[in-house]
């Protein structure tokens, strides 16, 4: 079956010849205008794969557009490449921490664009691991059913947050440098400000509650979970 492209773009003519290509590669593509149109499809349509999508709407901003497609349980683990003509790092750094995945800068090639896509797709079809748990002081993580709780207590997270915490808590009592997290959790190798690192970090230790002291800080370096995490 093929996989499912949503392409969010306001100038017409860019969307159909991007529309063009993608459908060309096999991908079956729908198309959106705005940003309120691109979230009534996802909320009537089968969830896209993947979402193209664009920084600059002419209603909603598609920072905004992927802050809510990660804040719904349906569509919070599309892959979404975010479309942008602004080359500053700032507004590169605002679609990581809204939760894209992956970002070109306009003009772009559609080849480059597909490879994007393409990259992204394999990331996401990877065979699941085995089923297991990972569990240090109150925090207890299902990976397989992806669920995470606290004292018993489930703690809702995003996909990145729970993919954040999973990296840190296998490799307890180790360093894991900005750009280490920014590779393995993100996906991606960018020359961005990593501050979308300790965005995250901040929202993750705030769901967690007293056992987010579990993760700390490396001054200068980046961060570590504790070997035996929180005290209960």
């Amino acid at each position: 079956m093929a996989r499912r492209v949503l392409l969010v773009e306001d100038e017409a003519d860019l969307r159909a010849s991007v529309a063009f290509a993608v459908r060309r590669a096999g991908y079956q593509v729908t198309e959106a205008g705005t940003g309120a149109e691109a979230l009534a499809a996802v909320a009537t349509a089968p969830v896209p794969d993947v979402v193209v999508l664009d920084v600059m709407l002419p209603d909603l901003s598609g920072v905004e557009v992927c802050r809510r497609l990660r804040a719904d349980r349906r569509t919070a683990d599309c892959g979404v490449v975010m479309l942008t003509a602004r080359s500053e790092e700032f507004d590169r750094v605002l679609g990581f921490e809204a939760g894209a995945d992956d970002y070109v800068t306009k003009p772009f090639s559609m080849r480059e664009l597909l490879l994007r896509i393409e990259a992204l797709l394999r990331r996401t079809k990877r065979p699941p691991a085995p089923a297991k748990a990972l569990a240090s002081g109150p925090i207890v993580v299902d990976v397989d059913a992806h669920e995470v709780t606290v004292d018993g207590v489930q703690v809702t997270l995003t996909a990145l947050e729970f993919r954040l915490l999973v990296t840190l808590m296998e490799r307890r009592g180790r360093v894991q440098t900005r750009e280490m997290l920014l590779r393995d959790v993100w996906g991606i190798d960018a020359d961005v400000t990593t501050r979308t690192v300790d965005t995250h970090v901040k929202r993750l230790r705030q769901k967690l509650g007293p056992a987010g002291a579990a993760v700390e800080t490396v001054r200068g370096v980046g961060y570590r979970f504790r070997e035996g995490g929180s005290e209960s």
